[in-house]
């Protein structure tokens, strides 16, 4: 009986590599909310479903940034609004970023820099700081 236990194991060498992995997260009481309400309009009945299918459009979403491609959306209308996630900028080439004009007060820059000078604030990447001297 040993040799044939043992002749399953080695005619099935993906049996190990077919076990699924686990995920588990811990979402604030909102975001557990939102998840709940898009897996009820998407008719998704598991977790699984939805983290797959949400996996899928990430997964597009960071090829299309690779690219150098801007993901948009379009009304019927055909106003456009363009997707800016910072997490999803990180993979972006480097390519000129839309930018907007902020006119800071005084006040508000004296603040920006007792923000920006705290020892727990983060260092700016090299990116930002490219972008800032442009």
């Amino acid at each position: 009986m040993g040799m044939i236990q043992d002749m399953k194991l080695k005619a099935d060498p993906l049996q190990k590599r077919a076990r699924k992995a686990k995920f588990q997260a811990d979402l604030a009481p909102a975001e557990d909310r939102r998840m709940r309400v898009l897996k009820e309009e998407l008719q998704l009945s598991s977790n699984t479903d939805f983290l797959s299918d949400a996996l899928a459009l990430f997964h597009w979403a960071v090829s299309e940034r690779k690219l150098g491609h801007r993901i948009l959306s379009e009304s019927a209308s055909g106003e456009r609004k363009v997707l800016v996630l910072p997490r999803l900028e990180r993979v972006a080439p480097d390519v000129a970023l839309p930018r907007v004009a902020i006119h800071w007060t005084q006040r508000e820059l004296e603040s920006l820099a007792k923000l920006a000078s705290r020892p727990e604030a983060d260092r700016p990447t090299v990116a930002l700081v490219r972008a800032m001297r442009d």
